[in-house]
């Protein structure tokens, strides 16, 4: 009975994924969602080097990939709540051309974050360090934590200001679109 749930609740996903394709995004945001700003034409977005565990990295080795990047403090008490659903996100859609960036953004010392990813449960996601905020201050981050959606070819199309649960229906809807090729407009 529960397989049977489950199909069903993933086809009816993949009915609205498909439906997203012809309607665009705006009309997709329910929930948390609601706080996603969609750009009417997708918008440059720099390509600075972070810090990652194995070196230097930029979001241009992520090119044909749908990416969500999101930036993030060890002091910010909503990061802590929300990265756990940035986890379940790219874990659920790991098998789509898909992932989930996280860039600790300012002095966040590489023991402190691994502690960090430790006391809330986040084994899979990446742990970059953006220290001088470079990358973030180009991308206009103001506040934290900031998500961030860009396309396929590396260029915004939407930005979440404050914490959402990226784990559940209302994201993943939005991001299967994305992934199916709907557009903003």
């Amino acid at each position: 009975m529960r397989n049977w749930l489950t199909a069903l609740l993933y086809t009816g996903m993949v009915l609205t994924a498909n439906l997203a394709s012809a309607e665009g995004l705006a009309d997709l945001r329910n929930g948390d969602m609601k706080k996603l700003v969609l750009h009417a034409d997708p918008k440059p977005f720099p390509v600075v080097a972070v810090e990652g565990p194995s070196g230097p990295r930029s979001l241009a080795d992520y090119a044909g990939k749908v990416v969500v990047v999101n930036f993030w403090a060890l002091w910010c008490a909503p990061c802590r709540e929300e990265m756990p659903t940035l986890e379940t996100l790219a874990r659920d859609l790991s098998d789509r051309d898909f992932a989930v960036v996280t860039v600790a953004t300012g002095p966040n010392a590489p023991p402190a974050i691994d502690r960090f990813f430790e006391e809330i449960g986040v084994t899979t996601l990446p742990k970059y360090r953006d220290p001088r905020a470079k990358l973030g201050r180009a991308a206009g981050v103001l506040g934290l934590p900031v998500t961030v959606i860009l396309d396929r070819e590396g260029r915004e199309i939407a930005r979440l200001t404050g914490e959402a649960d990226w784990s559940g229906a209302d994201a993943r809807t939005i991001i299967e679109a994305v992934l199916d090729g709907a557009t903003n407009g």
